[in-house]
């Protein structure tokens, strides 16, 4: 039985571009394939913008300029990941992640907003998120609907992610002369802290929508966790940057380094002031961590 479930049967119109977005893209790129799909673009004038995870387009770039450039880009992260994922595993994980049910038709022109929100199980057994959007420009030439441009790369939900110009204008800033020892980690000993309204999450961990553990590797829990904690600042409009304290509670104290190789990545600079103690966590979990975060 087919994985697939067009949203449209009765609209002829918007089923096909529903399988031109969803369905052919999504056997193309778990076959690595270009030539599956190569028939839906329009090569003349065609250009990929790249949000890069930002919802302000200040921060925007023209990555693929004409169709030769995206169809790199596309191969390569085909390939990239077929070598972390089985194909049943991606194409499961692709087909429930994707959602695509705004689709607006004018004359020969469609707009088609393409949602990323789920996970793929990797071969090491971790998970990798799929959290952004994109917004597709659709063309009907020669009695086909085809590609035209699109948007891809956007935040989803949009608020989640900043520019860094945006970051630098945070509502937190550490003082000047503040000092700590040499040995400390990924955070500020003190942050001088402006904000129009506070937000306060609880504890988050390493356990996915439908309640389950996915898996116990502490690298794995480390990021899902703070994916969580990204995605609750994200429903009140904040984002990392924004936080200002962290407290951590790990269920054994050495793990406290790996956690920071995760931490350091996810969490851009001024980081937040922390706090880390050893705790007895609920069955399964490795990590806890909450957050406090300033408005700007």
């Amino acid at each position: 039985m087919s994985l697939f479930s067009d949203p449209f049967p009765q609209d002829t119109e918007r089923s096909e571009i529903w399988r031109m977005l969803v369905e052919r893209d999504i056997e193309a790129f778990v076959a690595a394939d270009w030539s599956l799909i190569q028939e839906d673009f329009i090569v003349e004038g065609f250009h990929g913008v790249d949000a890069r995870g930002s919802d302000l387009p200040d921060s925007w770039r023209l990555s693929f300029p004409d169709l030769a450039s995206y169809r790199g880009a596309w191969l390569e992260q085909a390939r990239e990941m077929a070598s972390r994922t089985t194909e049943g595993a991606l194409r499961r994980g692709l087909v429930e992640a994707t959602t695509l049910r705004d689709i607006e038709v004018n004359g020969d022109s469609a707009l088609a907003h393409k949602k990323f929100d789920g996970w793929v199980e990797t071969r090491d057994g971790s998970r990798e998120r799929l959290a952004w959007q994109t917004l597709y420009r659709c063309r009907r030439t020669a009695g086909r609907w085809r590609i035209a441009g699109f948007v891809g790369y956007l935040p989803n939900p949009m608020g989640q992610r900043s520019s860094p110009a945006l970051q630098e204008r945070g509502a937190k800033a550490v003082p000047e002369g503040a000092t700590q020892h040499v040995t400390a980690g990924p955070y500020s000993p003190v942050l001088r802290v402006r904000g129009s309204d506070l937000v306060v999450i609880s504890g988050q961990a390493a356990i996915a929508h439908d309640g389950s553990v996915p898996s116990q590797d502490f690298t794995s829990q480390s990021r899902l966790t703070l994916e969580n904690c990204q995605r609750q600042l994200a429903s009140a409009g904040c984002e990392l940057a924004d936080v200002f304290k962290v407290n951590v509670y790990l269920a054994d104290l050495a793990d406290w380094p790996a956690f920071n190789v995760v931490y350091e990545e996810m969490v851009p600079a001024p980081r937040p002031v922390r706090t880390a103690v050893q705790a007895g966590l609920l069955p399964g979990l490795r990590v806890e961590v909450e957050m406090w975060a300033a408005l700007p």
